[in-house]
C-alpha cells in the first residue's frame, strides 16, 4: 500500500459542523461552521473562520461576539440546514424549531437545544485568503444536564455527537479509551474496571 499524493486541500476530517450563533435573544442567528476549535486552554481560546460574504461575519463583526454550540444527532437537519441558507432573508432559528436562551456574559444567544454551548468574546480578526478568522476567548461552558452523571463528570457519549468529513455527516461511536490508556499500569486499569463495576 502506498500513499499518492494530492495538492493542498481541506483534508482535515473529522471535524465539528458547530452551529455558530450570534446577534440578540430578539434578532438571533445561526450558521454552521466546522472550522473551529481550540487554540490553547489557560485562558481558553478559541476561533472560528467565516468568509467575509456570509451574514454571521457581518454580524459578528459588529458585536464580537459569538456562541459555538455542538451539535448532536437530533439536531443533524437543522445543522445542515444553517449551513445551506442565508440569515439575511430566512429566520433558520424559527425555521429548525430551535429555542435562543439567554447567555450569562454576552448578548449573542446561545441554543437551547444542543448539549454544550461555549460564550466567545472576539479578540481579533485575521483575514486569511477566502475566510476571515476571529479569534476569541471562551468566557462560559453550558452543559445539558441530561449529559453530567451524578459525580459531575460529562458523558458525551450519551449525548450522540456528529462528525462532519469531506461533505458528508458521520455519528460519533463508541468511546474506546481515555486520555494516556497507552501508558497506564495494568494494575491501575484493573482497579478502575473494578470501581466502575461496583458503581454499576
Amino acid at each position: 500500500m502506498a500513499k499518492i499524493t494530492w495538492r493542498a486541500g481541506t483534508l482535515l476530517a473529522p471535524l465539528p459542523p458547530a452551529l455558530i450563533s450570534s446577534g440578540t435573544i430578539k434578532k438571533p442567528n445561526v450558521m454552521t461552521a466546522a472550522w473551529t476549535g481550540i487554540i490553547a486552554s489557560d485562558p481558553v481560546i478559541t476561533y472560528v473562520s467565516i468568509r467575509p460574504s456570509r451574514y454571521s461575519h457581518e454580524i459578528i463583526s459588529q458585536t464580537k461576539e459569538f456562541v459555538i454550540n455542538v451539535p448532536n444527532l437530533p439536531l443533524l437537519k437543522a445543522t445542515d440546514f444553517c449551513g445551506v441558507k442565508s440569515g439575511r432573508n430566512t429566520d433558520k432559528f424559527k425555521a429548525c424549531g430551535l429555542t435562543p436562551e439567554k447567555c450569562d456574559f454576552i448578548e449573542a444567544p446561545q441554543i437551547k437545544e444542543a448539549p454544550i454551548s461555549l460564550e466567545c468574546k472576539v479578540l481579533s480578526v485575521q483575514s486569511y485568503g477566502t475566510h476571515d478568522m476571529f479569534l476569541a476567548e471562551v468566557l462560559a461552558v453550558h452543559v445539558d444536564d441530561e449529559y453530567v452523571n451524578d459525580k459531575g463528570a460529562l458523558n458525551l457519549q450519551k449525548a450522540n455527537l456528529i462528525a462532519y468529513a469531506h461533505g458528508f455527516y458521520f455519528a460519533l461511536g463508541k468511546k474506546l479509551g481515555k486520555f494516556g490508556f497507552s501508558v497506564e499500569k495494568k494494575k491501575t486499569i484493573k482497579k478502575r474496571r473494578a470501581a466502575a463495576k461496583r458503581t454499576k
